[in-house]
């Protein structure tokens, strides 16, 4: 029987959201976010991930990702410190990290890691089933959070989506089939395509293309997994994706900024073809 890899991570993901609550209450963690959000600055208002999509040349969603289930380890010794700075100053647009730790070698400290060495809105990256998630998000310092149609029903959904804009957390609403078109209506900031399959991990970008004339107007849209060419990111622009997630093209790479950079003078590169009469 051929592994279904998602089923096996958000059951994982079930347990250990249990364990967290009983190390650290609901209550308590309540405590901590209602804190911090008295002791914010204006700061925090002016990291919008949707808007700096928006507004972005590249729209690059620059992601922090230390290894993968299909393909093992990518980076194993990677640190925000090195990292994190070194996309910014390359020109991601945003950042997403991972802190799925069995599964893709992330914690919730890498995100905590990250937050004071960088400007750019933080995504938490993670198999969300729980609003003590969102909690954690808000407690570590992220701007948003990842919602995956394919493990949530759109019930669930649509209440994780309210949990998380009372708590100032922006959403990406992940989908990857025509059968989950109905969740693209709730209220996200933003909707993903993943061009992987989470069930086999196979990968296709060419998927986004397919999808887009599908999803609703209005909405900023993010093409996620696959992305390995500025060619491809060209033409997912002007079938109107404005974000693009990209970890394992830059990850591999023993200096990550470096090849972010080299990246997004492809995109532009791109563009300024397109532009010339």
């Amino acid at each position: 029987m051929k592994r279904d890899i998602l089923s096996e991570i958000v059951a994982n993901k079930r347990h250990e959201v249990e364990r967290q609550k009983r190390a650290v209450s609901p209550e308590l963690l309540s405590e901590t976010v209602e804190r911090l959000r008295e002791e914010e600055s204006e700061a925090r208002a002016a990291r919008s991930m949707s808007r700096s999509l928006a507004e972005s040349p590249t729209g690059i969603i620059a992601e922090f990702k230390r290894r993968s289930p299909s393909k093992g380890w990518i980076h194993r010794e990677a640190k925000p410190a090195e990292v994190i700075p070194a996309y910014e100053r390359a020109g991601a647009s945003a950042l997403s990290i991972l802190t799925d730790e069995a599964y893709f070698g992330g914690t919730l400290a890498d995100i905590r890691a990250a937050r004071p060495l960088t400007r750019l809105p933080i995504l938490r990256k993670e198999f969300v089933v729980d609003e003590y998630q969102l909690l954690q998000a808000r407690a570590v310092g992220a701007d948003a959070v990842l919602l995956i149609a394919s493990v949530l029903s759109r019930e669930e959904c649509g209440r994780l989506v309210d949990v998380a804009h009372s708590l100032g957390l922006e959403t990406l609403l992940e989908i990857h089939g025509e059968e989950e078109l109905p969740y693209a209506d709730l209220p996200t900031d933003m909707v993903g395509v993943n061009n992987r399959h989470l069930g086999s991990f196979v990968t296709d970008p060419s998927h986004s293309l397919r999808v887009a004339g599908l999803l609703p107007a209005g909405k900023i849209l993010v093409s996620e997994s696959g992305l390995s060419d500025p060619q491809t990111v060209a033409r997912l622009r002007r079938a109107g994706y404005r974000g693009f997630l990209i970890g394992e093209a830059f990850m591999r790479s023993p200096l990550p900024g470096e090849a972010l950079r080299a990246f997004a003078e492809g995109i532009r590169s791109e563009a300024g073809k397109e532009a010339r009469p």
